[in-house]
C-alpha cells in the first residue's frame, strides 16, 4: 500500500461545492465540472462535459441511496481530481430511480490514469456504501469537515482490508459474478462491493471478477463457472460471455448491481435466470459495434454537425410528409389564387412549409452550436439559423450559423473566465447569449447571408435546367458515395446533400439518395437467399434481417458483410447503388421526406418507376456479389487470403 495514492489527494477544498445550487442533473454536471476547471484540474471544460455525458449516455451514473457518481477517463483532465458537491434539497438524477441525489462526487481521471489512482476510486466506492458515512457527509457545515471525514473514513477501511484475509476466494463459490461499466472507475467495484457485503449477510459464497480500467481483477476459473448455481453479470459495457455456455445467467446493468444486490443474489441461487447458449454476436450487434467504433473515430467537425442534423431530421421527415399530402390535393391546391385551391391543403401547407420546415434550420444551427459549446450557444445558433432560413442561405448558411456561434461562445467563456467568481451566475443567462447573438448575428447579416444565399440560388438554377444526362450522372454519384461507407462521413456527406435540396424545395436528390441507400442491405439480403454457397450459416440468417433493415433505409445493414470481405462486397453495393440512383433521376423520382425508407412511398412522386429502382439496384448488387464472391467453403480454406 506504499504507493497507494489517497482519496484526500484527489479531493481538496477547492473541488467541493457544500451546497449545490443546481436543481437539474444537467445543471449539477455543469457546476461540478466548473468546479473542476476553476481549480485548474481541466485542459477542456468543454471536452471534459463531452466525456461525461458521453458516459451517462452509456446509463445513469446515479447508484441510488441518495449517491451519484458522474466520472470520466479523458485527456481533457489535467490533474486525476475528485469534486464533491451536496444539495439540501436533492436532484433528480436518475429518471429509474424516486429517490433523489444529494451526495455527488464527480471523478476526473486522466486517460492514463495508472492502477494507484483506480485502487484510490475504488475505495472511495466501498467507502459510500456505508450509510453512516453518507449522514456524516449530509451534516458537514464545513469544506474542512468534509475532508476529516474522508480522510477518516479512507483510513479505517484501508486498516479493514489489510486485515481481512485474503482466502476467501478459494472458498468454493456457489454463485459468480461479473461486473463492469464503461470507464471501469467506479460503478464496476461499487456493484462488486455491494455484491460482496450482501453475500456475507445472506450466507452465499460469492466471487466476483471486476472489469476496470486497471483490467480483469480476480478473474474467474473454469471451475468457477462450472461449480456456480448461476452467474451474475452486471455491466454496461461487453464482458467475455461464451465461458458461460450452458449457465444460468442473469444480466443486468451494473447499476443494478448496486443497488438490488440482494435480490440478484437470491435469484441466482434459485438459478431464475436464462440459460446461456453462447454463440457468435447477434447480426444487429454487430452493425451497432461497427457503427460506435466508425462514431467514435470520427472528427470533432463531423460530430458537431450530425448533432445538428439528426436533431433537425424529425421537423424534416414531418414536414416533408405533411407537404406531399397537400400535394395529393393539387400541387399548386395551397395556392388561394390557383383554381385548385382547397383549404386543407393550405392549411397543410402552412403546417409542413411554412412552419416545420422553417424551423428546421434554426434548429439545425442550434443543437450544431450546443454540441460545440453546451446551452449558452443554443440561444446564439437559433438565432443564426433563423437569420440564414429568412435570409436564402439556407441549410449552407444554418451550418455556418451554426458552428460560427458556437465557437463564438467558446471564445466568449475565455474573454469573461477572468471576471469574479460572483458574477458566474450572470455569464449563462446574461453575457453569453447577449454577445453570443449580436456576434453571431452582424456576421451573419453582413458578411454571410448574401454570399452563401447567392451560391444557393446558382446551385438552385443549375439543378433546375440539368440536362438528363447529367441529373442520372448526379444520381449515380450521390449513390455511390451511399454505399461507399454505409453511414460513415461520405454517406452522411450525399445524405446531408439531399437534405440541403429538400429544404430549397427540389425533391429530386433524396429520392435517389433514398433509394441508393436502400439498396445495399436488401441486395446482400437477396444474395444470401439466390447464392447460398457465397455465405456462412451465420451470414444467410443476417440476410433475412437485411431485408428489414434495407427496407427501413438503415444502409449500415451492410457493414458485417463488408467487414468481412471488403475488398469484395464494398465495389458490388457502390455499382448497384450507382444504378439505383442513376435510375431514380432519370425516372424524374421525387421525395419530400428524408427518411423512411418503404414506408414513405405513398409520398414518393413516380412511386413506380421509384420502386424499379429500387429493385434493379438491388438486383444488379446481388448478381455482382455472385460474381466477385468465392464461395464460403472455398473461403474457408482459403484462410487469410481472402
Amino acid at each position: 500500500m506504499q504507493n497507494q495514492i489517497r482519496i484526500v489527494d484527489l479531493l481538496k477544498a477547492d473541488t467541493i461545492v457544500l451546497h449545490l445550487s443546481a436543481t437539474t442533473k444537467e445543471a449539477v454536471l455543469d457546476e461540478l465540472i466548473d468546479k473542476l476547471d476553476e481549480a485548474g484540474r481541466l485542459n477542456s471544460r468543454d471536452e471534459m462535459k463531452q466525456a461525461i455525458l458521453a458516459r451517462e449516455a452509456q446509463g445513469s451514473t446515479g447508484i441510488g441511496e441518495g449517491i451519484a457518481i458522474p466520472h470520466a477517463k479523458s485527456a481533457a483532465v489535467k490533474t486525476p481530481s475528485i469534486a464533491f458537491g451536496f444539495s439540501p434539497e436533492g436532484v433528480d438524477f436518475d429518471s429509474l430511480d424516486k429517490q433523489k441525489a444529494h451526495l455527488f462526487f464527480m471523478i476526473a481521471a486522466t486517460e492514463d490514469a495508472n492502477q494507484a489512482h483506480l485502487e484510490t476510486l475504488a475505495l472511495l466506492s466501498q467507502m459510500l456504501m456505508d450509510e453512516s458515512f453518507r449522514q456524516e457527509l449530509m451534516k458537514a457545515e464545513t469544506k474542512e469537515q468534509v475532508l476529516e471525514i474522508v480522510a477518516r473514513k479512507e483510513k479505517e477501511l484501508q486498516r479493514e482490508n489489510e486485515s481481512v484475509p485474503q482466502e476467501v476466494d478459494q472458498v468454493t463459490p456457489k454463485v459468480v459474478a461479473v461486473t463492469a461499466c464503461p470507464t471501469g472507475i467506479a460503478h464496476t467495484y461499487m456493484a462488486a462491493d455491494a455484491l460482496k457485503k450482501k453475500a456475507e449477510e445472506l450466507g452465499i459464497a460469492l466471487k466476483v471478477e471486476t472489469n476496470g480500467s486497471g483490467g480483469v481483477k480476480n478473474k474467474l476459473t473454469p471451475q468457477d463457472i462450472e461449480e456456480a448455481a448461476a452467474v451474475i453479470v452486471a455491466a454496461d459495457k461487453q464482458v467475455e460471455m461464451e465461458r458461460f455456455t450452458g449457465k444460468v445467467v442473469i444480466e443486468v446493468p451494473v447499476a443494478e448491481g448496486i443497488r438490488n444486490a440482494q435480490g440478484l443474489l437470491e435469484r441466482a441461487v434459485k438459478q431464475e435466470g436464462t440459460v446461456y447458449r453462447g454463440g457468435t454476436t447477434s447480426y444487429q450487434e454487430k452493425v451497432r459495434e461497427a457503427k460506435a467504433e466508425k462514431n467514435s473515430k470520427q472528427p470533432a467537425f463531423y460530430k458537431h454537425l450530425m448533432n445538428g442534423v439528426s436533431n433537425m431530421l424529425p421537423f424534416v421527415v414531418g414536414g416533408g410528409i405533411i407537404i406531399a399530402i397537400s400535394f395529393m390535393f393539387g400541387i399548386k391546391a395551397f395556392d388561394p389564387n390557383d383554381p385548385s385551391f382547397h383549404p386543407l391543403a393550405k392549411v397543410l401547407m402552412d403546417i409542413g412549409g411554412g412552419t416545420a420546415f422553417k424551423l428546421m434550420i434554426p434548429v439545425l444551427a442550434g443543437f450544431i452550436a450546443l454540441s460545440i459549446a453546451d446551452r449558452p450557444a443554443f440561444a446564439p445558433g437559433m438565432v443564426g439559423g433563423l437569420l440564414a432560413a429568412d435570409s436564402g442561405s439556407g441549410f449552407l448558411g444554418g451550418i455556418i450559423a451554426g458552428f460560427l456561434a458556437g465557437y463564438t461562445v467558446v471564445g466568449l467563456k475565455k474573454v469573461f473566465a477572468g471576471l469574479p467568481e460572483s458574477l458566474e451566475g450572470i455569464k449563462p443567462m446574461l453575457l453569453y447569449p447577449l454577445f453570443g447573438i449580436l456576434i453571431t448575428g452582424f456576421v451573419m447579416v453582413y458578411v454571410v447571408s448574401d454570399p452563401v444565399a447567392a451560391a444557393n440560388a446558382a446551385l438552385g438554377d443549375w439543378l433546375k435546367n440539368m440536362s438528363q444526362g447529367n441529373a442520372i450522372i448526379l444520381g449515380m454519384i450521390l449513390g455511390a458515395m451511399m454505399a461507399f461507407d454505409m453511414g460513415g462521413p461520405v454517406n452522411k456527406a450525399a445524405f446531408t446533400f439531399g437534405i440541403a435540396m429538400i429544404a430549397e424545395g427540389n425533391f429530386a436528390p433524396h429520392a435517389a439518395i433514398m433509394a441508393a441507400g436502400m439498396t445495399p442491405p436488401l441486395g446482400l439480403a437477396l444474395a444470401t437467399t439466390l447464392f447460398k454457397k457465397k455465405f456462412t450459416d451465420e451470414e444467410r440468417q443476417a440476410g433475412k434481417t437485411a431485408y428489414v433493415m434495407g427496407a427501413s433505409f438503415i444502409t449500415e445493414g451492410a457493414i458485417p458483410f463488408a467487414a468481412a470481405d471488403p475488398t469484395r462486397v464494398i465495389p458490388s453495393i457502390m455499382v448497384g447503388s450507382a444504378v439505383a440512383g442513376g435510375l431514380s433521376m432519370f425516372f424524374g423520382c421525387t421525395l419530400p421526406a428524408p427518411h423512411g425508407g418503404l414506408f414513405v412511398l405513398p409520398v414518393v412522386g413516380n412511386v413506380g418507376l421509384y420502386i424499379v429502382s429500387i429493385l434493379a439496384g438491388t438486383i444488379v448488387t446481388a448478381l455482382m456479389v455472385n460474381l466477385l464472391k468465392k464461395d464460403a467453403i472455398d473461403e474457408k480454406g482459403a484462410g487469410a487470403s481472402c
